[in-house]
């Protein structure tokens, strides 16, 4: 027998098991107003009715509809509701500008936008068929109606998202993700995380980013509560641990920095810091600092998990997580061998070519890129999936050494980022910390760091930092200058944009590269 794999089991499972159950408690005050808290029941009947919507406005199956919107409980009635019922939903970065979002609703083909309150404005003039500002106001017209939808989604190699990767210098480019990829992805996601029917699961990780990197289905599959959080915040974090009994939550190395920080605010101040044995979290979006590892288990208190993946590839590639033999290691150690990328989580397979970059194979891998093959020619050759990244492999786990895009070359040797970042990091001055290449008349490049330091370490400079450096890496890796900042250039995902925080540097120069 075969069944299609498709989004629709999460939900439906959701409403059979545990349709009383509270599933969705939204943002308290946002723009436009809040849902509350609302059952499974309730999510499964709102996503029915913004299916219907669609349906009288004369949709068919496979058109596309564009959302623009920090977290909220719209958007997750959106994401279970539009694809299951045979359309797809085209989530947007809301950190974008006009003309990027305006970009995306073309290419996509979108016949409609739903745009969050606080973006009416920026996107009035995108032309686009039919628009819907998500608020008080279009609840009832959206969320508010009551019968069958006219499509159910059965194919599962159907699209059912496009979700469109940050750019460098050139488009973006649309990610077509099939129902199968988005359904084997949540259920070896959650598998992996250890999902339950206990969990509370906190949303700091922005939905339109890889559908939230897919765990909005894994959770709802086993009936666990969602709580939406609008904006991160590292003391709104650790006030929802502890209100709301959170047991998971996921994000890039910034979101655990930012709690770590107001753990440390709590702890000045004699308050407790909440979650410790029953919080996890894992982390994607950028290696982070072993450093940075070691401080969840002994700050916090929370068990660390890292994967590994791209939004081409759903994005669960590899996990990394504690196992019985890290148990009597030390805390340091443990960080250590925890800052790898991970093992090939169930289904994938990983390999390195002969030019250092990480191959991938799986089930979760898309379908191509949205109207653009030769796009998907170039990324995906003989059966393998070019990641762009490079790396190697210690014993069954990968090790991501840079972007091949972000390695240095000075004097004709490689250095990675990433090390020079982690050893900056070992200082407990640094708060935060990117190496990008500048270009140097002997060397070609020299390795520059750009350093936002932690209060109170104002005192640390430029001599300092490379001295600490010169402790711990080999010479040549070591930034030959240093240069403060109050913030660096990071995506909705608190990815550095190594492109942005590189520009200035090479500016009137051909290439990128010297």
């Amino acid at each position: 027998m075969h069944v299609p794999l498709t989004t629709l089991d999460f939900l439906h499972r959701a409403e059979t098991v545990y349709g009383a159950r509270a599933a969705i408690v939204d943002e308290p005050a946002p723009p436009g107003g809040g849902l509350g808290t609302f059952t499974y029941a309730e999510l499964g009947q709102r996503a029915r009715s913004v299916a219907i919507t669609f349906d009288e406005l004369g949709f068919d199956a496979g058109e596309r509809i564009a959302i623009l919107s920090p977290n909220a409980g719209r958007f997750l009635v959106a994401l279970f509701g539009i694809p299951a019922h045979g359309r797809v939903l085209v989530p947007i970065n809301f950190r974008l500008n006009r003309d990027e979002i305006a970009y995306i609703v073309e290419h996509s083909g979108a016949s409609a936008l739903l745009v969050d309150p606080e973006y009416d404005e920026l996107t009035s003039d995108i032309p686009v068929k039919h628009r819907f500002v998500l608020g008080g106001e279009t609840d009832e017209e959206l969320f508010g109606r009551s019968g069958e939808p006219r499509f159910t989604a059965d194919d599962e190699t159907a699209t059912a998202t496009i979700n469109y990767t940050s750019g460098t210098t050139a488009r973006p480019k649309g990610v077509e993700m099939t129902h199968r990829n988005l359904w084997l992805n949540a259920v070896t996601f959650g598998w992996h995380m250890s999902v339950s029917d206990r969990d509370t699961y906190l949303h700091t990780l922005p939905t339109f980013h890889c559908n939230g990197w897919g765990l909005p289905f894994a959770i709802a599959g086993m009936g666990a509560r969602q709580v939406v959080i609008r904006k991160v915040d590292g003391e709104d974090i650790l006030g929802r641990v502890e209100r709301e009994g959170v047991t998971f939550l996921a994000g890039a190395p910034a979101v655990v920095t930012a709690a770590l920080d107001a753990a440390a605010a709590r702890v000045e101040r004699g308050e407790a810091v909440p979650g410790r044995d029953t919080v996890r979290m894992v982390v994607a979006g950028a290696p982070p600092p072993s450093k940075l590892i070691e401080r969840v288990e002994t700050d916090l208190g929370w068990e660390f998990m890292q994967i590994y993946g791209l939004t081409e590839t759903s994005p669960l590639l590899t996990v990394n997580r504690t196992t019985a033999e890290y148990d009597n290691l030390s805390p340091a150690e443990r960080a250590r061998r925890l800052s790898r990328a991970g093992a090939p989580a169930i289904g994938v397979r990983m390999a390195v070519d002969g030019h250092g970059e990480l191959l991938a194979r799986s089930n979760h891998v898309f379908e191509g890129y949205w109207a653009q093959p030769e796009a998907t020619a170039d990324a995906i050759v003989d059966g393998w999936f070019h990641t762009g990244d490079g790396g190697e492999l210690d014993d069954a786990y990968i090790v991501i050494s840079d972007r091949k895009k972000d390695v240095i070359i000075s004097g004709g040797e490689n250095v990675s980022s990433i090390e020079v970042e982690d050893c900056l990091f070992q200082h407990p001055g640094v708060a935060e910390a990117a190496a990008i290449g500048v270009p140097d008349d002997k060397w070609g490049e020299t390795v520059k760091a750009l350093v936002v330091l932690r209060a109170g370490h104002e005192s640390v400079d430029e001599a300092v930092l490379i001295a600490h450096c010169r402790d711990h890496i080999a010479h040549y890796k070591c930034p030959t200058s240093v240069e403060f900042r109050t913030e660096l250039a990071r995506t909705a995902t608190g990815k550095l944009q190594k492109f942005k925080l590189r520009a200035p540097y090479w500016e009137g120069r051909e290439k990128q590269i010297n």
